[in-house]
């Protein structure tokens, strides 16, 4: 399990561009942190670095004891801006594919996606679905495979208000449990958060 995140004189370049360079952070279980920043700052860039999609022109980013690759393979999440969910397929094929990819069990599923409210849902395709419930199956797969850090891009912004509150719950109780959250973000997270601005 991550405990912690070290990031430490991190510098991305992405066509072309530097984005940013000395950046720094310490993040520790029960931490979040809100990644802002005008569009094009680097918030997202900077998770899929940490997730390890991007590699970094400079500095380092370390996963306490545990060996980066290890981390990123079993003991993290990505929640992406976009959805990465299959249109002609229903949300239960979705969800069962997922989280047999990234370790979780079908008795997790169930409990996720009850926490959720899916289950009037599950069988209806992709495509049918609003952007707030395509949002809430993509972040279902943050509970049916349990993962110590979640790394979230804009995962509030189809929501309505209703859930946004109650997926601030959810991640209250990752935190508490001993997870992590970085959280790029146009709008505060619903909970306590430190916040980084990119391109300040």
């Amino acid at each position: 399990m991550i405990a912690s995140l070290s990031i430490q004189g991190l510098a991305l370049r992405r066509g072309g561009r530097l984005l940013f360079s000395g950046l720094d952070l310490e993040l520790a279980a029960g931490e979040a942190v809100a990644l802002t920043g005008r569009n094009g700052a680097g918030k997202t860039s900077l998770l899929r670095a940490v997730a390890g999609l991007l590699h970094p022109e400079a500095g380092t980013i370390a996963f306490g004891d545990l060996d980066p690759a290890d981390a990123r393979s079993d003991h993290l999440h990505l929640a992406g801006h976009q959805d990465g969910l299959k249109p002609g397929r229903t949300a239960r094929d979705e969800l069962a594919f997922w989280t047999r990819w990234a370790g979780g069990t079908p008795e997790r599923l169930a409990e996720a996606a009850s926490a959720l409210e899916l289950a009037a849902l599950l069988d209806l395709e992709v495509r049918r679905l609003s952007a707030g419930q395509r949002r809430r199956v993509s972040l279902t797969r943050l509970l049916a495979a349990p993962r110590a850090l979640w790394l979230l891009d804009e995962p509030l912004s189809p929501l309505d208000a209703e859930w946004r509150a109650r997926f601030g719950e959810v991640m209250a109780r990752h935190l508490a449990e001993g997870g992590m959250i970085v959280a790029a973000v146009h709008d505060p997270l619903p909970l306590p958060a430190r916040t980084l601005e990119l391109g300040a």
